[in-house]
């Protein structure tokens, strides 16, 4: 009879069926990892329903854990000495509630994404305050003492784990999950030694990418200071906006004839696109400004050829005595300006003709091209470490797709 020992699937990162890619251990560490429910790791604990209008920031009280700050604005491990979190009014205390403690970990139970349902975070360093978890959360606790702080929060963030909650997730526009879902899906779990090997790994990356965000924000600050040093100094003619470029209005695109992906970019009345389609009908460097929508009045230049949509101006210059990058960086100095020309309240909007009266500083040719030559080495170097953040990304993600089963 065969010996069919050797052919046996093991739960390690280097044994995984129908695999094709390489999977990441630390070469110090053997033996099979422990795969069990997460109903039988996590104990859950009930949390509060307080809305944002019940939560304040700087006050002395219990803070709250807000799902928002799940989706946006916490790291993966919270350290609440370095992120700040809202605490309860006086007058909304709850009665009954379970504080957390370290090593806890708090999911979002709701998102209109796959990829953001049963997001979660895992408090590692608790401050002074109490601390409880609120709407559209989930809190749970390690009942067993099986992890160390810092582990579960990476593989709750792994592919290996939100695979089984978009499988599990349940809602159309809106997805949710729920305890007993959570308890349905299966989490593996190395040594505790392995396990802190693996945070610590994960956790020095975090705080890399951590850097190079305030680098990328310092570098903001600067181009700003930069800005109003050159815009509020510099000499030149004002004139209005229509008499250096024609203003555009796209055309507008049904929702159906969008694709999540292609060639050229949809601007419709926002920051960033609201989707893609086959054909383009504006050319590449130029120059547009949101119409309609909350973001309305935002300036951004367009390197590659898109499609302007309904909700969306362009500028295409009509004197040559007009550098096109000096009028970008001006009215990117002056977008506030531009936001506050907008009216109504349901759906704001800014008029062609209000927006064409804009005043813009107009200096000799000469004086432009300087000034476009110091925001562009400025912009440069901004773009030089996005790329390098997006890299850290890439980095990041890869480790959670390879380190975890």
């Amino acid at each position: 009879m065969a010996n069919n020992k050797q052919d046996k699937i093991l739960n390690v990162p280097n044994k995984r069926e129908q695999r094709n890619v390489p999977v990441l251990r630390f070469p110090e560490f053997e033996g099979e990892w422990e795969r069990i429910p997460l109903s039988d790791l996590l104990e859950f604990f009930s949390t509060n329903s307080l809305s944002w209008e019940q939560l304040e920031y700087g006050g002395n009280k219990i803070q709250n854990l807000h799902y928002g700050l799940i989706h946006v604005g916490l790291p993966t491990l919270v350290d609440t000495k370095m992120n700040e979190l809202p605490t309860i009014k006086s007058e909304f205390l709850p009665r009954n509630y379970e504080v957390v403690k370290e090593g806890d970990v708090a999911f979002a139970d709701a998102s209109e994404d796959t990829n953001e349902v049963a997001k979660a975070v895992e408090f590692v360093e608790i401050g002074d305050h109490p601390i409880v978890c609120g709407l559209h959360t989930i809190h749970g606790r390690d009942r067993i003492n099986l992890t160390i702080p810092g582990f579960k929060g990476y593989y709750l963030g792994s592919p290996s784990f939100h695979n089984q909650i978009r499988r599990l997730a349940q809602g159309t526009k809106i997805f949710s999950i729920s305890t007993k879902i959570l308890g349905e899906c299966f989490i593996s779990i190395p040594s505790k030694t392995e396990q802190k090997k693996i945070a610590g790994l994960l956790s020095l990356i975090d705080d890399r990418i951590a850097t190079q965000r305030k680098i990328i924000e310092d570098l903001e600050k600067l181009k700003s200071a930069i800005y109003h040093k050159v815009f509020s100094t510099i000499k030149g003619e004002t004139v209005a906006l229509t008499s250096v470029a024609n203003i555009v209005k796209g055309k507008q695109l049904n929702g159906e004839e969008l694709s999540d992906s292609g060639t050229y970019y949809v601007m419709n009345g926002g920051i960033v696109p609201s989707g893609y389609y086959h054909e383009y009908n504006t050319p590449e460097n130029t120059i547009s400004i949101s119409e309609g929508g909350n973001s309305c009045g935002y300036v951004q230049f367009n390197h590659k050829p898109f499609w302007s949509g309904g909700h969306c101006y362009t500028l295409h210059l009509s004197n040559e005595s007009v550098n096109l990058l000096f009028l970008y960086h001006f009215l990117k100095y002056k977008e506030k300006d531009i936001m506050a020309l907008r009216i109504g309240s349901g759906l704001p909007n800014i008029q062609k003709r209000t927006l064409g009266n804009f005043p813009v500083l107009l200096p000799s040719i000469n004086e432009q091209n300087k000034v476009v030559r110091l925001f562009e080495a400025i912009q440069q170097k901004v773009g030089i470490d996005i790329k390098i953040l997006h890299q850290l990304l890439i980095q990041k993600q890869y480790l959670l797709q390879q380190m975890f089963i």
